[in-house]
Protein backbone atom coordinates (compact mmCIF):
# COMPACT_ATOMS: atom_id res chain seq x y z
CA UNK A 1 0.00 0.00 0.00
CA UNK A 2 2.69 2.60 0.97
CA UNK A 3 4.02 1.68 -3.06
CA UNK A 4 0.46 2.67 -4.12
CA UNK A 5 0.75 6.06 -1.69
CA UNK A 6 4.37 7.20 -3.27
CA UNK A 7 2.81 6.72 -6.27
CA UNK A 8 -0.29 9.20 -5.68
CA UNK A 9 1.90 11.77 -3.63
CA UNK A 10 4.71 11.63 -6.71
CA UNK A 11 1.66 12.32 -9.49
CA UNK A 12 -0.04 14.54 -7.66
CA UNK A 13 -3.37 11.92 -7.21
CA UNK A 14 -4.95 12.93 -4.30
CA UNK A 15 -8.50 13.79 -4.33
CA UNK A 16 -8.23 17.11 -2.21
CA UNK A 17 -8.76 20.52 -3.77
CA UNK A 18 -7.73 21.59 -0.35
CA UNK A 19 -5.41 19.76 1.98
CA UNK A 20 -4.47 20.31 5.73
CA UNK A 21 -2.79 18.85 8.58
CA UNK A 22 -4.63 16.66 10.90
CA UNK A 23 -4.60 19.89 13.41
CA UNK A 24 -6.64 21.64 10.84
CA UNK A 25 -3.56 23.70 9.34
CA UNK A 26 -3.57 24.82 5.86
CA UNK A 27 -1.54 22.68 3.27
CA UNK A 28 -0.27 23.58 -0.30
CA UNK A 29 2.20 21.42 -2.11
CA UNK A 30 4.41 23.59 -4.07
CA UNK A 31 6.65 20.40 -4.91
CA UNK A 32 6.05 16.94 -4.20
CA UNK A 33 9.98 16.53 -4.11
CA UNK A 34 12.44 13.31 -5.54
CA UNK A 35 11.35 9.72 -5.20
CA UNK A 36 14.06 7.95 -2.84
CA UNK A 37 14.78 4.63 -4.23
CA UNK A 38 17.42 4.14 -1.39
CA UNK A 39 17.50 4.37 2.41
CA UNK A 40 15.51 7.46 4.42
CA UNK A 41 12.94 9.26 3.59
CA UNK A 42 10.51 8.36 0.81
CA UNK A 43 10.80 11.71 -1.26
CA UNK A 44 13.67 14.27 -1.26
CA UNK A 45 14.05 18.45 -1.45
CA UNK A 46 10.25 18.82 -1.14
CA UNK A 47 8.69 22.57 -1.12
CA UNK A 48 5.47 22.73 1.07
CA UNK A 49 3.88 25.55 2.30
CA UNK A 50 2.38 24.94 6.19
CA UNK A 51 -0.36 27.61 7.44
CA UNK A 52 1.33 30.10 5.15
CA UNK A 53 4.99 28.95 5.89
CA UNK A 54 7.11 27.52 2.89
CA UNK A 55 9.13 24.32 4.22
CA UNK A 56 11.52 23.16 2.26
CA UNK A 57 12.71 19.28 3.05
CA UNK A 58 11.65 15.56 2.97
CA UNK A 59 8.56 13.76 2.89
CA UNK A 60 7.89 9.93 4.65
CA UNK A 61 4.62 8.47 3.67
CA UNK A 62 3.28 5.56 5.65
CA UNK A 63 -0.13 3.39 5.77
CA UNK A 64 -0.58 4.41 9.80
CA UNK A 65 1.21 6.88 11.08
CA UNK A 66 2.11 4.55 14.17
CA UNK A 67 4.57 2.96 11.38
CA UNK A 68 6.99 5.77 12.12
CA UNK A 69 7.84 4.75 15.80
CA UNK A 70 7.39 0.99 14.90
CA UNK A 71 9.98 1.86 11.96
CA UNK A 72 12.38 3.64 14.88
CA UNK A 73 12.81 6.68 12.87
CA UNK A 74 11.70 8.85 16.03
CA UNK A 75 15.22 7.56 16.56
CA UNK A 76 17.05 8.17 13.63
CA UNK A 77 18.27 11.67 12.90
CA UNK A 78 18.23 11.24 9.20
CA UNK A 79 14.46 11.25 9.48
CA UNK A 80 14.96 14.80 11.42
CA UNK A 81 14.77 16.53 7.66
CA UNK A 82 11.10 15.73 7.28
CA UNK A 83 8.70 18.42 7.36
CA UNK A 84 5.54 16.72 6.21
CA UNK A 85 4.20 13.22 7.11
CA UNK A 86 1.67 11.74 4.97
CA UNK A 87 -0.48 9.08 6.16
CA UNK A 88 -3.63 7.42 5.14
CA UNK A 89 -4.96 6.40 8.91
CA UNK A 90 -4.06 9.05 11.70
CA UNK A 91 -3.74 6.92 14.53
CA UNK A 92 -0.64 8.47 16.30
CA UNK A 93 1.33 11.52 16.33
CA UNK A 94 5.14 11.69 15.19
CA UNK A 95 8.24 13.52 15.97
CA UNK A 96 11.67 13.85 15.41
CA UNK A 97 15.12 12.53 17.55
CA UNK A 98 14.90 16.10 19.63
CA UNK A 99 11.37 15.51 20.12
CA UNK A 100 9.69 18.27 17.80
CA UNK A 101 6.12 17.36 16.07
CA UNK A 102 6.18 16.69 12.67
CA UNK A 103 3.23 18.08 10.87
CA UNK A 104 1.25 15.03 9.37
CA UNK A 105 -1.60 15.15 6.66
CA UNK A 106 -3.80 12.10 5.63
CA UNK A 107 -3.68 11.67 2.10
CA UNK A 108 -7.34 11.11 0.95
CA UNK A 109 -7.46 9.62 -3.21
CA UNK A 110 -10.28 8.71 -4.89
CA UNK A 111 -12.03 5.19 -3.98
CA UNK A 112 -11.91 4.07 -7.83
CA UNK A 113 -8.17 4.21 -7.89
CA UNK A 114 -7.42 1.87 -5.15
CA UNK A 115 -9.88 -0.43 -6.34
CA UNK A 116 -8.67 -0.16 -9.75
CA UNK A 117 -5.20 -0.27 -8.71
CA UNK A 118 -6.55 -3.87 -6.86
CA UNK A 119 -8.02 -5.19 -10.27
CA UNK A 120 -5.15 -4.46 -12.12
CA UNK A 121 -2.18 -6.30 -9.74
CA UNK A 122 -4.56 -9.21 -8.69
CA UNK A 123 -5.78 -9.98 -12.28
CA UNK A 124 -5.24 -13.63 -13.25
CA UNK A 125 -5.03 -12.26 -16.80
CA UNK A 126 -1.61 -12.49 -18.60
CA UNK A 127 -2.45 -8.99 -19.51
CA UNK A 128 -3.67 -7.01 -16.62
CA UNK A 129 -5.21 -4.23 -18.67
CA UNK A 130 -6.49 -6.83 -22.00
CA UNK A 131 -10.05 -5.26 -21.86
CA UNK A 132 -8.98 -1.75 -21.58
CA UNK A 133 -6.03 -1.15 -24.07
CA UNK A 134 -7.70 -0.55 -26.95
CA UNK A 135 -9.14 2.13 -25.94
CA UNK A 136 -5.66 4.32 -25.02
CA UNK A 137 -4.82 6.88 -27.60
CA UNK A 138 -2.66 5.99 -30.33
CA UNK A 139 0.02 8.95 -29.27
CA UNK A 140 0.54 7.38 -25.75
CA UNK A 141 0.85 3.70 -27.34
CA UNK A 142 3.70 4.57 -29.38
CA UNK A 143 5.51 6.92 -26.68
CA UNK A 144 5.27 3.45 -24.48
CA UNK A 145 6.43 1.18 -27.55
CA UNK A 146 9.57 3.53 -28.06
CA UNK A 147 10.35 4.01 -24.69
CA UNK A 148 10.15 -0.20 -23.79
CA UNK A 149 11.96 -0.42 -27.17
CA UNK A 150 14.85 1.39 -26.00
CA UNK A 151 14.69 -0.32 -22.43
CA UNK A 152 15.06 -4.25 -23.99
CA UNK A 153 18.08 -3.05 -26.35
CA UNK A 154 19.63 -1.44 -23.34
CA UNK A 155 19.28 -4.33 -21.24
CA UNK A 156 21.02 -6.53 -23.71
CA UNK A 157 23.45 -3.69 -24.51
CA UNK A 158 24.13 -4.57 -20.96
CA UNK A 159 24.98 -7.88 -21.25
CA UNK A 160 26.77 -7.00 -24.58
CA UNK A 161 29.17 -4.55 -22.57
CA UNK A 162 29.64 -7.26 -19.78
CA UNK A 163 31.08 -9.54 -22.99
CA UNK A 164 33.02 -6.36 -23.98
CA UNK A 165 35.19 -5.90 -20.65
CA UNK A 166 35.66 -9.98 -20.42
CA UNK A 167 37.64 -10.10 -23.72
CA UNK A 168 39.24 -6.94 -23.57
CA UNK A 169 37.52 -5.16 -26.42
CA UNK A 170 37.36 -7.93 -28.91
CA UNK A 171 34.61 -7.52 -30.51
CA UNK A 172 34.71 -10.66 -32.68
CA UNK A 173 34.93 -12.61 -29.50
CA UNK A 174 31.29 -10.49 -28.53
CA UNK A 175 29.66 -11.13 -31.42
CA UNK A 176 30.65 -15.01 -31.51
CA UNK A 177 28.79 -15.54 -27.90
CA UNK A 178 26.48 -13.52 -28.78
CA UNK A 179 25.71 -15.21 -31.73
CA UNK A 180 26.18 -18.50 -30.42
CA UNK A 181 23.63 -17.22 -27.32
CA UNK A 182 20.74 -16.28 -30.04
CA UNK A 183 21.50 -19.82 -32.32
CA UNK A 184 19.39 -21.33 -29.07
CA UNK A 185 16.40 -19.51 -30.11
CA UNK A 186 15.03 -19.11 -26.70
CA UNK A 187 14.91 -22.90 -24.89
CA UNK A 188 18.71 -23.52 -25.60
CA UNK A 189 20.13 -19.93 -25.25
CA UNK A 190 21.79 -20.64 -22.06
CA UNK A 191 23.29 -23.72 -23.09
CA UNK A 192 25.02 -22.17 -26.00
CA UNK A 193 26.63 -19.72 -24.29
CA UNK A 194 27.89 -21.82 -22.01
CA UNK A 195 28.94 -23.75 -24.51
CA UNK A 196 30.76 -20.30 -26.39
CA UNK A 197 32.51 -19.51 -23.82
CA UNK A 198 33.77 -23.04 -22.73
CA UNK A 199 35.13 -23.43 -26.40
CA UNK A 200 37.08 -19.90 -27.15
CA UNK A 201 37.04 -18.63 -29.85
CA UNK A 202 41.52 -18.22 -29.96
CA UNK A 203 41.27 -21.90 -29.39
CA UNK A 204 39.09 -22.76 -32.43
CA UNK A 205 41.17 -20.58 -34.37
CA UNK A 206 44.09 -22.40 -34.05
CA UNK A 207 41.94 -25.37 -35.98
CA UNK A 208 39.97 -23.12 -38.26
CA UNK A 209 41.05 -24.71 -41.33
CA UNK A 210 39.80 -27.80 -40.57
CA UNK A 211 35.97 -28.57 -40.27
CA UNK A 212 36.57 -31.71 -38.98
CA UNK A 213 38.41 -30.19 -36.11
CA UNK A 214 35.92 -27.42 -35.33
CA UNK A 215 32.85 -29.88 -35.12
CA UNK A 216 34.80 -32.23 -33.14
CA UNK A 217 35.97 -29.74 -30.48
CA UNK A 218 31.95 -27.91 -30.54
CA UNK A 219 30.24 -31.43 -30.74
CA UNK A 220 32.85 -32.22 -28.17
CA UNK A 221 32.26 -29.70 -25.79
CA UNK A 222 29.05 -29.57 -26.02
CA UNK A 223 28.93 -33.33 -24.36
CA UNK A 224 27.27 -35.15 -27.37
CA UNK A 225 30.54 -36.89 -28.21
CA UNK A 226 30.62 -40.87 -27.08
CA UNK A 227 32.25 -43.46 -28.51
CA UNK A 228 29.73 -46.17 -27.64
CA UNK A 229 26.76 -43.89 -29.63
CA UNK A 230 26.24 -44.09 -33.20
CA UNK A 231 29.13 -47.34 -33.79
CA UNK A 232 27.88 -47.49 -37.54
CA UNK A 233 28.08 -43.62 -38.40
CA UNK A 234 31.89 -43.27 -40.07
CA UNK A 235 31.25 -39.09 -39.08
CA UNK A 236 30.37 -39.45 -35.62
CA UNK A 237 33.36 -42.05 -34.43
CA UNK A 238 35.74 -39.87 -36.77
CA UNK A 239 34.71 -36.79 -34.69
CA UNK A 240 34.46 -38.39 -31.25
CA UNK A 241 38.43 -39.74 -32.07
CA UNK A 242 39.42 -36.06 -33.00
CA UNK A 243 37.69 -34.56 -29.90
CA UNK A 244 39.52 -37.19 -27.28
CA UNK A 245 43.22 -36.09 -28.97
CA UNK A 246 42.33 -32.11 -28.88
CA UNK A 247 40.19 -33.09 -25.10
CA UNK A 248 43.77 -34.12 -23.75
CA UNK A 249 46.03 -31.83 -25.55
CA UNK A 250 44.28 -28.72 -24.24
CA UNK A 251 42.87 -30.56 -21.01
CA UNK A 252 38.97 -29.68 -22.09
CA UNK A 253 36.01 -30.69 -20.45
CA UNK A 254 32.78 -31.44 -21.73
CA UNK A 255 29.38 -29.87 -21.02
CA UNK A 256 27.19 -32.01 -19.13
CA UNK A 257 24.61 -33.37 -22.70
CA UNK A 258 21.55 -33.04 -20.10
CA UNK A 259 21.88 -28.85 -21.13
CA UNK A 260 20.58 -29.60 -24.78
CA UNK A 261 16.80 -29.19 -25.36
CA UNK A 262 15.39 -30.57 -28.33
CA UNK A 263 11.40 -32.13 -26.80
CA UNK A 264 8.72 -30.30 -29.12
CA UNK A 265 11.52 -29.16 -31.59
CA UNK A 266 11.09 -29.15 -35.25
CA UNK A 267 14.15 -31.64 -36.48
CA UNK A 268 15.28 -28.28 -38.34
CA UNK A 269 16.10 -27.02 -35.53
CA UNK A 270 17.58 -29.07 -33.60
CA UNK A 271 20.75 -27.74 -31.57
CA UNK A 272 23.54 -30.05 -33.93
CA UNK A 273 22.31 -28.06 -36.98
CA UNK A 274 22.75 -24.96 -35.24
CA UNK A 275 26.29 -25.98 -33.69
CA UNK A 276 26.49 -27.07 -37.24
CA UNK A 277 26.12 -23.54 -38.47
CA UNK A 278 28.16 -21.64 -35.98
CA UNK A 279 30.91 -24.18 -37.54
CA UNK A 280 30.33 -22.62 -40.24
CA UNK A 281 31.39 -19.48 -39.04
CA UNK A 282 34.64 -20.53 -37.92
CA UNK A 283 36.22 -21.98 -40.41
CA UNK A 284 38.46 -20.05 -42.14
CA UNK A 285 38.53 -17.16 -39.10
CA UNK A 286 35.58 -15.71 -37.31
CA UNK A 287 34.95 -12.44 -38.95
CA UNK A 288 31.32 -12.27 -38.57
CA UNK A 289 31.56 -8.52 -36.85
CA UNK A 290 33.43 -7.27 -39.16
CA UNK A 291 31.05 -8.62 -41.90
CA UNK A 292 28.13 -6.74 -39.92
CA UNK A 293 29.87 -3.51 -39.31
CA UNK A 294 30.29 -3.57 -43.08
CA UNK A 295 27.11 -4.39 -44.19
CA UNK A 296 24.80 -1.40 -45.71
CA UNK A 297 21.87 -3.01 -46.65
CA UNK A 298 19.55 -5.52 -45.02
CA UNK A 299 19.71 -7.88 -47.50
CA UNK A 300 23.34 -7.85 -47.14
CA UNK A 301 22.77 -8.18 -43.44
CA UNK A 302 20.27 -11.73 -44.47
CA UNK A 303 23.20 -12.57 -47.08
CA UNK A 304 25.24 -13.18 -44.07
CA UNK A 305 23.07 -15.23 -42.47
CA UNK A 306 21.75 -17.16 -45.78
CA UNK A 307 24.08 -20.26 -45.07
CA UNK A 308 24.11 -23.67 -46.62
CA UNK A 309 25.51 -26.63 -44.42
CA UNK A 310 27.29 -29.22 -46.73
CA UNK A 311 28.65 -32.32 -45.84
CA UNK A 312 27.52 -34.28 -42.87
CA UNK A 313 24.57 -31.74 -41.88
CA UNK A 314 23.45 -31.70 -45.60
CA UNK A 315 21.17 -34.30 -44.78
CA UNK A 316 21.24 -34.78 -40.92
CA UNK A 317 18.92 -32.94 -38.18
CA UNK A 318 21.52 -35.19 -35.65
CA UNK A 319 23.43 -37.53 -35.36
CA UNK A 320 23.13 -41.48 -36.42
CA UNK A 321 19.80 -40.96 -38.76
CA UNK A 322 20.39 -39.42 -42.29
CA UNK A 323 17.01 -37.30 -43.48
CA UNK A 324 16.02 -35.35 -46.51
CA UNK A 325 18.67 -33.19 -47.99
CA UNK A 326 18.07 -30.12 -46.39
CA UNK A 327 21.69 -27.39 -46.73
CA UNK A 328 19.72 -24.61 -45.67
CA UNK A 329 21.12 -23.84 -41.85
CA UNK A 330 18.17 -21.02 -41.26
CA UNK A 331 14.65 -20.21 -42.48
CA UNK A 332 13.45 -16.67 -43.36
CA UNK A 333 11.69 -15.95 -40.29
CA UNK A 334 14.74 -17.39 -38.25
CA UNK A 335 17.17 -15.21 -40.12
CA UNK A 336 14.42 -12.43 -39.18
CA UNK A 337 15.11 -13.50 -35.28
CA UNK A 338 19.01 -13.33 -35.82
CA UNK A 339 18.80 -9.68 -37.00
CA UNK A 340 16.36 -8.62 -33.90
CA UNK A 341 18.55 -10.51 -31.11
CA UNK A 342 21.58 -10.39 -32.65
CA UNK A 343 22.77 -8.13 -34.90
CA UNK A 344 20.63 -4.61 -34.15
CA UNK A 345 21.96 -5.54 -30.15
CA UNK A 346 25.33 -5.22 -31.83
CA UNK A 347 24.85 -2.28 -33.51
CA UNK A 348 23.44 -0.60 -30.21
CA UNK A 349 26.43 -1.86 -28.20
CA UNK A 350 28.96 -0.81 -30.41
CA UNK A 351 27.47 2.99 -30.91
CA UNK A 352 27.17 3.35 -27.13
CA UNK A 353 31.02 1.84 -26.52
CA UNK A 354 32.56 3.61 -28.81
CA UNK A 355 30.32 6.84 -29.25
CA UNK A 356 29.19 6.22 -33.46
CA UNK A 357 25.43 6.82 -33.15
CA UNK A 358 24.91 5.76 -36.66
CA UNK A 359 25.01 2.40 -35.95
CA UNK A 360 22.52 3.23 -33.06
CA UNK A 361 20.24 4.61 -35.83
CA UNK A 362 20.89 1.35 -38.00
CA UNK A 363 19.89 -0.84 -34.97
CA UNK A 364 16.76 1.29 -34.89
CA UNK A 365 15.89 1.30 -38.74
CA UNK A 366 16.79 -2.75 -38.99
CA UNK A 367 14.48 -3.48 -36.23
CA UNK A 368 11.58 -1.31 -37.92
CA UNK A 369 11.86 -2.77 -41.03
CA UNK A 370 12.28 -6.40 -39.77
CA UNK A 371 8.66 -8.67 -39.72
CA UNK A 372 7.85 -8.66 -36.04
CA UNK A 373 8.35 -11.74 -33.97
CA UNK A 374 4.97 -14.12 -33.78
CA UNK A 375 4.68 -15.63 -30.41
CA UNK A 376 2.26 -16.03 -27.20
CA UNK A 377 3.21 -12.56 -26.37
CA UNK A 378 2.80 -10.57 -29.38
CA UNK A 379 -0.42 -12.60 -30.15
CA UNK A 380 -1.71 -11.98 -26.61
CA UNK A 381 -1.57 -8.00 -27.39
CA UNK A 382 -2.87 -8.52 -30.61
CA UNK A 383 -5.98 -9.92 -29.53
CA UNK A 384 -6.12 -7.25 -27.16
CA UNK A 385 -6.67 -4.97 -29.94
CA UNK A 386 -2.59 -3.97 -30.30
CA UNK A 387 -1.36 -3.69 -33.85
CA UNK A 388 2.36 -5.05 -34.32
CA UNK A 389 3.93 -3.77 -37.41
CA UNK A 390 7.82 -4.74 -37.54
CA UNK A 391 10.27 -5.93 -34.52
CA UNK A 392 10.61 -2.50 -32.97
CA UNK A 393 6.97 -3.01 -31.78
CA UNK A 394 7.33 -7.05 -31.07
CA UNK A 395 10.44 -6.24 -28.73
CA UNK A 396 8.71 -3.55 -26.84
CA UNK A 397 5.65 -5.84 -26.68
CA UNK A 398 7.88 -8.36 -25.07
CA UNK A 399 9.60 -5.98 -22.80
CA UNK A 400 6.26 -4.88 -21.53
CA UNK A 401 4.91 -8.59 -20.77
CA UNK A 402 8.35 -9.59 -19.05
CA UNK A 403 9.19 -6.27 -17.48
CA UNK A 404 5.59 -4.69 -16.53
CA UNK A 405 2.74 -7.35 -16.70
CA UNK A 406 4.50 -10.14 -15.36
CA UNK A 407 5.67 -8.18 -12.11
CA UNK A 408 2.76 -6.42 -11.87
CA UNK A 409 4.19 -3.27 -12.19
CA UNK A 410 1.43 -1.36 -13.59
CA UNK A 411 2.33 1.86 -11.42
CA UNK A 412 5.30 2.12 -13.81
CA UNK A 413 3.87 1.18 -17.01
CA UNK A 414 2.36 4.09 -19.04
CA UNK A 415 -0.43 2.25 -19.90
CA UNK A 416 -1.33 1.74 -16.32
CA UNK A 417 -0.56 4.78 -15.04
CA UNK A 418 -2.95 6.77 -17.86
CA UNK A 419 -6.14 4.35 -16.48
CA UNK A 420 -5.18 4.67 -12.93
CA UNK A 421 -4.66 8.60 -13.56
CA UNK A 422 -8.58 8.77 -15.25
CA UNK A 423 -9.41 6.37 -11.74
CA UNK A 424 -8.06 9.13 -9.50
CA UNK A 425 -10.05 11.68 -11.52
CA UNK A 426 -13.07 9.81 -11.36
CA UNK A 427 -13.37 8.95 -15.26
Amino acid sequence: MEKLMQYIWQHRLWSLSEMRTVDGKPIRIIDPGILNTDSGPDFFNAKIEIDGHLWAGNVELHTRASDWKRHNHDKDKAYDSVILHVVEKDDAPVYRSNGELIPQMELKYAHDFSSKYADLVNSTNSLPCATQIKNTPSLVIAEWIQSLAFERLQSKTERIKALYDTFCGSWEDVCYVTLARNLGFGINNDAFERLAKRTPLRLLHKHCDSMLQIEALLFGQAGMLDQDLYPHDPYYQQLCQEYAFLANKFSLTPMNADAWKSFRIRPQNFPHRRIAMLAHYIYDGFRLMEAILNAHEEEDLRELFCVELSGYWSNHYSFGNTSSFTPKALGNSSIDIILINTVAPLYYAHATINGNWENAERATDLLETVKPEKNSITEMFVRAGIKCDNALFSQALIQAKREYCDTRKCLYCAIGHRLLSQAAAGK
